[in-house]
């Protein structure tokens, strides 16, 4: 894949395969820009081998300019995910004056009124939607705040996980994709999906986002609110009777037929990584059950069922993702984002194995 890129004139970013099995390319404002090359330092990391460690650095120096960008919140993805791993591996300094722009940047989406970051511009009647995806863009600005000293970007993300937690969670733990704000009093307008199958059901990817945002956010903050948060997420998720014996879900918990849909890949390893995090912050017992379920995650990403053999499957590592089905757009395909997770997942999986 590296090979196909370089090949480019302007850094392209890799997502996903079309119809016909070959390799599909977006622009680097795409949301998932940050994955690639946060991909290419978990190779590095893994491996060990000094092969990955240039193209990780060309394909994340190459994204510097996205520190400005303003077209919705995922910036935390596009910046943290490539500039933040690539800061942890290489402590180049300047990555750290990325990160903090970027931060800088993802705060002007903060509407005070309503204590969150707005996600996507006005529209669909909207005034200040907010999806659960939104979490994961926390982390940038955590970040930021260690960097930098300076508490704003500490105190938009402790707000935002505040209003998330909620307005967007349901009695059973299960998660709305989309809860649209009054910008200025905060009062919530509605509660929707977008890629999910109904306002009302269980998106998977989306549980997965929240499960993963709580845990970092308890990571940081220690606020006990999020650890409980986190492992009731855990628990709607892994005791739904629609999730399948091999715990790879479905693209919604609650689709109707859902023997005859298509399963996410992409929601499990998010899922895996998560919980090999949250399962250092529980008693032994608790450590115990989460580290056994994000294992058998793992071994069945690694089989034949999901993980592609080399050189197929436009080079990505893992089938059978689903992107948007009501879209319907990615829908059982290899996504960039499942396979930066799955990666992520070995990399705690083999860190907590050390210790």
């Amino acid at each position: 894949m590296v090979d196909t890129m370089n090949t480019f004139r302007q850094i392209p970013s890799p997502r996903t395969t079309d119809e016909q099995g070959r390799l599909v390319f977006t622009t680097l404002d795409d949301w998932t820009s940050g994955f690639f090359p946060g991909t290419l330092w978990y190779l590095y990391e893994l491996s060990g081998d000094s092969v990955w460690l240039q193209p990780a650095i060309h394909y994340t120096e190459g994204m510097e300019r996205i520190k400005y960008y303003r077209g919705n919140h995922d910036i935390g993805f596009m910046i943290y995910c490539s500039f933040g791993n690539g800061l942890r591996l290489t402590q180049k300094a300047d990555y750290k004056d990325v990160i903090v722009t970027a931060a800088r940047t993802l705060c002007e989406r903060y509407r005070p009124g309503a204590g969150v970051i707005q996600s996507w511009p006005r529209q669909r009647g909207w005034d200040c939607p907010v999806i659960i995806d939104n979490m994961m863009n926390l982390e940038l600005l955590f970040e930021a705040t260690r960097m930098s000293g300076d508490s704003s970007f500490w105190n938009i993300a402790v707000s935002h996980a505040d209003q998330t937690l909620k307005h967007h969670y349901r009695p059973d733990m299960s998660c709305y994709h989309v809860v649209d704000y009054d910008s200025e009093t905060g009062a919530v307008r509605s509660r929707v999906t977008a890629q999910g199958y109904a306002d009302s059901s269980a998106w998977a990817r989306g549980q997965a986002w929240g499960l993963y945002g709580y845990t970092m956010c308890y990571r940081y903050t220690r606020d006990p609110r999020y650890l409980k948060q986190a492992e009731a997420i855990a628990r709607f998720i892994f005791t739904h009777p629609n999730l399948p014996k091999d715990l790879i879900p479905y693209w919604d918990y609650d689709v109707p037929n859902i023997e005859q849909e298509p399963r996410d890949a992409s929601a499990a390893a998010i899922t895996a990584s998560a919980l090999y995090e949250l399962s250092t912050y529980v008693n032994a017992k608790e450590a115990k059950q989460y580290k056994k379920l994000a294992d058998r995650i793992i071994k069945s990403l690694s089989s034949p069922n999901y993980r592609a053999t080399l050189s197929t499957n436009g080079y990505f590592i893992l089938m059978h993702s689903t992107g948007n089905k009501p879209g319907p757009n990615e829908v059982d395909v290899p996504l960039v984002y499942a396979d930066y997770y799955f990666l992520e997942a070995l990399k705690r999986k083999r860190d907590l194995e050390q210790k």
